[in-house]
């Protein structure tokens, strides 16, 4: 029986004639090792963004199905293109949409998770000895209403399609090459990581690194799917495994920076002391598909019997919220609701943490020794998350790679 090889183009590795060209000299040449390959696409170059644009113009609050429909156009168009591309090497292709196939999701627009997916169409198409190519970030519900899945829906709908067919691994495949101890466009010397656990993957991506969506690391972690995050415009190298494999004992403490410039923190001031209050505040912003991040619930006021609850939120749930929190706020019998938007969160990430002294340390003393006055602190098991000024952000994400020696001489 032939291997299944995953691949998943992102926007930028399709932008172009030439750039699609490319991708299907990579597609092919896995196809010729004699494995079947599905490619998964996303729209071409800033086609979403356009089109997010277009919507907002005609009206400023659109309707969600509708945006749906809109943005699921994007990666029709990249598809069709690249089944073209391969064909004219002489390959057999198929492109499919997500109602073709059948990637079945929940019915919530804008930010759908995928429930089930049909295997017949593309089992048919590697039959037929078809190179599969796939619309990533789309879906479709039980109604036969399509949904998309959130930014970066493309890696989960490529992580999901390999798990439900076995496939031998995914490769993503990105305009950097692999995963980094930060971002290189802020740190040009950051260490490329050769291999990084699902945990620590998946915090790095949650705290800011761009290089894969958390869900589909999530995906990944849940369906046991080994991840090779690769570059488009140098195929060549192997990149980054993310994998289940994790040796603590050779691994550095900290393997990564992440900031994440997208955050809004959120004050409620003088809320009610009294029992339920938090647990109303959040199931409230929860049934308003509002993602909560970092919690701080303040001591309590004897004077008036008060608390303030600070936490924080992405920019586009923010920007999306309307007058969503200063209806809580009346809801849950708060004072004021206060926003400051000119914030960032940076994080330190490492399985190797867990019971290492010295960490938290290492990493206040560096942000202390730029001037920075750190606003809020979240800690997990393999993760710490310092909130800070968002002009302050790149030069804190600098700081803690020397100090945590993550930079290309550091032992990875």
């Amino acid at each position: 029986m032939k291997k299944i090889i995953v691949q998943k183009f992102g926007g930028s590795s399709v932008a172009d004639a030439e750039k699609i060209k490319n991708v299907a000299k990579i597609a092919v040449k896995e196809k010729e090792l004699g494995n079947d390959v599905l490619v998964v696409v996303s729209a071409m170059g800033k086609t979403t963004d356009g089109l997010v644009k277009l919507a907002r113009e005609i009206s400023p609050n659109p309707n969600p199905r509708e945006m749906d429909m809109l943005l699921s156009t994007g990666e029709g168009v990249s598809i069709a293109l690249l089944a073209m591309a391969i064909q004219e090497t002489g390959h057999k292709a198929r492109s499919l949409n997500a109602m073709q196939i059948g990637i079945l999701t929940e019915a919530i627009h804008q930010n759908a998770r995928i429930t089930a997916i049909a295997t017949e169409r593309i089992k048919e198409a590697f039959a037929n000895d078809e190179i599969v190519i796939v619309a990533g970030f789309q879906g479709i519900t039980e109604d036969n209403e399509i949904t998309t899945l959130g930014r970066g829906g493309s890696d989960t709908s490529a992580v999901a399609l390999a798990g439900v067919l076995n496939a031998e691994r995914c490769d993503i495949y990105t305009d950097v090459d692999g995963v980094y101890t930060a971002d290189p466009r802020i740190v040009p010397n950051a260490a490329m990581i050769k291999e990084i656990s699902y945990g620590e993957m998946l915090e790095l991506a949650r705290v800011g690194a761009k290089v894969l969506h958390p869900r589909s690391v999530e995906t990944a972690k849940n369906v046991n799917m080994q991840v090779r995050v690769r570059s488009t415009f140098h195929p060549e190298n192997e990149g980054s495994l993310v994998t289940s494999k994790q040796n603590l004992e050779l691994m550095s403490h900290v393997r990564g920076i992440a900031s994440d410039k997208k955050q809004v923190r959120v004050v409620f001031s003088c809320v009610p002391d009294t029992p339920g209050i938090a647990a109303k505040l959040f199931r409230r912003l929860c049934e308003e598909n509002i993602s909560v991040d970092m919690i701080i619930q303040s001591y309590a006021r004897r004077q008036n019997k008060s608390n303030d609850i600070t936490f924080t939120i992405s920019e586009d749930d923010y920007k999306r919220s309307g007058d969503i929190l200063w209806r809580v706020r009346e809801e849950i019998g708060a004072i004021e609701v206060h926003i400051n938007e000119d914030i960032a969160k940076v994080s330190i990430v490492g399985a190797g943490m867990v019971d290492t002294p010295g960490i938290a340390a290492t990493m206040f003393e560096a942000i202390a020794g730029l001037g920075v006055n750190i606003k809020m602190i979240a800690t997990s098991e393999i993760k710490i998350s310092c909130l800070v000024s968002r002009n302050e952000a790149d030069e804190c994400v600098k700081a803690l790679c020397k100090a945590f020696e993550l930079e290309e001489t550091g032992v990875l």
